[in-house]
């Protein structure tokens, strides 16, 4: 039942109006993205919110008689699962409040409605060690405010009459937000966290109102062509570059140690959840001191860590057309990561008990200073499909095409993870998704062309036909120095190194046309290594076109120097040739030593875009 004589609001309708507002929500998407200035102007409170209350869909969607108190613990725990960013992680705590106030009950009158949100809002300020005014707390605690106060002079009033003048209170709370925080009267927007917040309460008051039912939305309509607000003042710059956010689950978690601890390395901190499982999310430059510090107070799940830097530089480029995406297994240098503006989600790297993201929080020396030292051979596993579509859902948000180059599919289940993303992600850009049937540096090779392309304003389709055409040309070759990691790791029998070593065969690994990684050859002895490699990869470099050449090494950059001198000595038509540390796609299986070569044509992407002029 619905309309002006509710007083009572059950599971199942308290389902539907919730589901109406985060409809709402996701339709506002990039409005909330192009206005969020605050606290840092990198344009994914949007995506962050979308990403957070459409995790609980899929409760909310369950079949009719809906329990209320059970349903609300279910919900809260989807939403602290699925938080992302800074107001996500304060909508989840909100409903952490809202379901510890119902507990068990099977309905909420408005009293008990107003009880449950008012815990909610005190939840969410709680949940911030630097709560601000003008922020989504300030319209959390209007709607909390007004509710109580119609209450306190009416306790049977109805949810229709409660809903509107609380619905009313809300959108002055959020046009006051410029009011309270400068960053935002001089952007001319208001906080769009807050933005969020009030049209999660709106979808909720319509439906119960009215009648009203928000359709999920079709993200590819709601394209917002309107450019993102530029603005940076020093209020609204966090002095971070990234934005780490895990979950802690214990028996009893110390969550004021916890905070003390978190609050020394970083800022923005937002500690969401209960003294069972805890949502940390928080700007810092050492995502691993976060992690650490979490895994003295239970264990650690769910690890990410976004670069803000490189989100806030690509929303505000208006030069490309495109988003490159890669993951990282890829080998590129840091440079060419930092100039082309190429985004990372990272492979996953356990170390027995502790565990990493790669190259986020842990750097390719202080892998292989681990593999070198520690007892147990360390196992990767590839990206999460949430993983991928965290960022998709952000570059799609602001990019009208995103592509991604990853690793080879015949050694990994890593480009699966992101096709799967893609389908499942909700924003109007479209998701391309290429097998690069490669790894390491020549991967990378793919990925710098891609990023090049769109750096020259080269369009999508052609940028994805260049790149196409040059997968199956570009071939890596890596050779071993030391078989004894390959034998930890099971990916060769220990017999296998006991032959190799008494007959000082050296091996050569390599990528094939198919993605597939195989034996290509061997080198006997270790005397002039590097000239006889120089000289094996020769032979197999076409002689008649420029190329496009990439050597890695794993700590070995001496041997790296005279690999790289004898190869030019011996090809005449390299072009291009970029010299690199090699990550943790092959050297967790080769090792301390090994040198990787990888080549393909050369392609100037400056003159693929300027064809199309």
């Amino acid at each position: 039942m619905t309309g002006p004589l509710l007083k009572h609001l059950d599971g199942d309708m308290l389902a539907i109006g919730l589901t109406s507002g985060i409809h709402r929500v996701l339709r506002e998407q990039e409005l909330l993205n192009r206005i969020n200035v605050f606290p840092v102007a990198d344009s994914d409170t949007g995506t962050n919110l979308s990403l957070t209350l459409g995790s609980a869909l899929g409760v909310l969607s369950a079949p009719d008689g809906k329990h209320l108190g059970t349903m609300l613990a279910a919900v809260a725990d989807a939403l602290l699962d699925g938080a992302r960013g800074n107001s996500g992680a304060i909508v989840a705590q909100f409903f952490q409040g809202m379901s510890d106030s119902a507990g068990e009950i099977t309905r909420f009158t408005t009293y008990t409605f107003g009880k449950a949100v008012s815990l909610g809002s005190e939840y969410a300020h709680d949940a911030l060690s630097k709560p601000r005014d003008g922020t989504i707390l300030s319209v959390v605690a209007a709607f909390a405010q007004s509710i109580t106060h119609q209450l306190s002079e009416d306790r049977q009033s109805e949810f229709s009459l409660v809903l509107g003048n609380a619905q009313q209170r809300v959108e002055e709370a959020l046009a006051n937000t410029p009011n309270q925080l400068e960053v935002l009267r001089k952007a001319g927007v208001v906080d769009a966290g807050a933005k969020g917040f009030a049209e999660l309460v709106a979808g909720l008051s319509d439906y119960l109102r009215y009648g009203t039912v928000v359709s999920m939305p079709d993200s590819s309509l709601h394209y917002d062509n309107e450019p993102i607000i530029d603005f940076a003042e020093a209020d609204n710059e966090s002095q971070f570059r990234f934005c780490t956010e895990c979950i802690v689950t214990a028996a009893d978690i110390d969550r004021r140690k916890l905070r003390e601890g978190l609050a020394e390395i970083g800022d923005s901190l937002v500690l969401a959840g209960t003294k069972r499982k805890a949502k940390i999310h928080i700007h810092v430059d050492d995502p691993d001191a976060v992690f650490e510090i979490a895994g003295q107070f239970g264990d650690v799940s769910a690890e990410k860590a976004d670069d803000m830097h490189r989100q806030q530089h690509s929303t505000h480029e208006t030069k490309r057309r495109f988003a490159v995406i890669t993951d990282s297994a890829a080998d590129i240098p840091d440079d060419a990561m930092e100039r082309l503006d190429i985004h990372i989600v990272p492979c996953r790297i356990q170390f027995g008990s502790r565990g990493y993201l790669d190259k986020v929080s842990i750097t390719t020396e202080e892998f292989y200073a681990e593999l070198k030292s520690n007892p147990h051979h360390p196992t990767t596993s590839q990206p999460a499909p949430g993983d991928f579509r965290r960022q998709f859902q952000f570059l799609a948000s602001h990019f009208d095409d995103v592509l991604s180059i990853n690793l080879t599919s015949a050694a990994s289940g890593t480009y699966e993870a992101a096709r799967l993303a893609a389908t499942r992600t909700n924003a109007a850009g479209r998701i391309h998704v290429i097998d690069s049937k490669n790894a390491s540096m020549g991967q990378g090779q793919l990925v710098v062309l891609a990023a090049e392309c769109a750096n020259n304003g080269a369009n999508i389709d052609t940028t994805i036909a260049l790149v196409s055409r040059q997968v199956p040309q570009v071939r890596s070759f890596a050779l071993l120095r030391d078989l004894r990691y390959a034998v930890r790791g099971g990916r060769l029998p220990t017999w296998v190194m006991t032959i190799a070593n008494l007959l000082r065969l050296k091996p050569i690994i390599s990528t094939k046309p198919d993605g597939s990684i195989s034996l290509a050859s061997f080198l006997l002895g270790t005397r002039n290594r590097t000239r006889r490699y120089a000289r094996f990869i020769a032979r197999r470099v076409p002689r008649d076109t420029p190329v496009d050449l990439g050597i890695g090494h794993a700590i070995c950059e001496e041997e790296a120097m005279a690999l790289e001198q004898a190869l030019r000595e011996r090809i005449p038509t390299i072009r291009n040739l970029t010299v690199n540390s090699l990550g943790t796609a092959l050297g967790v299986h080769g090792g301390p030593g090994t040198l990787l070569v990888s080549f393909g044509p050369y392609v100037s992407a400056q003159d693929v875009a300027g064809s199309l002029d």
